[in-house]
């Protein structure tokens, strides 16, 4: 009896607690936004022969496309941490130079501001270091950064209103 209890616990301690699987529309659409996205992404920037997409704006993707209700995949928190932490990192490229002690400390301080700011983007971290460790100018590159979140947010708006996918956004502002 004793025996039992425990292996039915050790079963209950492996069984996961993660959320069930999307179903299959929703993994379609999810997933056919975000390459939609970074195909737009990548034609805009061969358009304009610059880079406009960047390996943090596909972690961006992942979060608006694979989890649209959460704070960090918001509007908000998608262009204003993308633009706030860009913002950092030309601060710190300012004082440290194009440095990966510079770049760590860009990536650290952009968590810093965006939570003052109340616009929590994970992958944005990373912008801050990149512009740290590759100094694009900031006449380029800040724009462009705000092209590629604002069509980043209106693909995902377009495909949060598919009915096949959770609402997007749960709020704007």
């Amino acid at each position: 009896m004793v025996s039992e209890e425990v292996s039915a616990g050790r079963r209950a301690s492996f069984a996961s607690k993660a959320p069930a699987r999307a179903g299959t529309a929703v993994i379609a659409v999810s997933t056919a936004g975000a390459v939609v996205l970074l195909v737009v992404l990548v034609a805009v920037g061969k358009g304009i022969q610059q880079v406009v997409l960047i390996p943090p704006l596909a972690a961006s993707a992942a979060l608006v496309f694979g989890a649209p209700t959460l704070p960090l995949s918001q509007p908000r928190s998608v262009i204003g941490g993308q633009l706030l932490s860009a913002l950092t990192g030309y601060v710190v490229l300012a004082v440290s130079g194009s440095t990966v002690w510079g770049s760590a400390i860009a990536g650290g301080l952009a968590l810093g501001v965006m939570m003052i700011a109340r616009t929590p983007h994970s992958p944005a971290a990373a912008t801050a270091v990149i512009v740290v460790a590759a100094d694009p100018s900031a006449a380029t590159f800040l724009p462009l950064l705000l092209l590629a979140t604002v069509v980043l947010v209106l693909i995902g708006v377009v495909t949060g209103r598919s009915g096949r996918t959770a609402r997007y956004p749960s709020y704007w502002w």
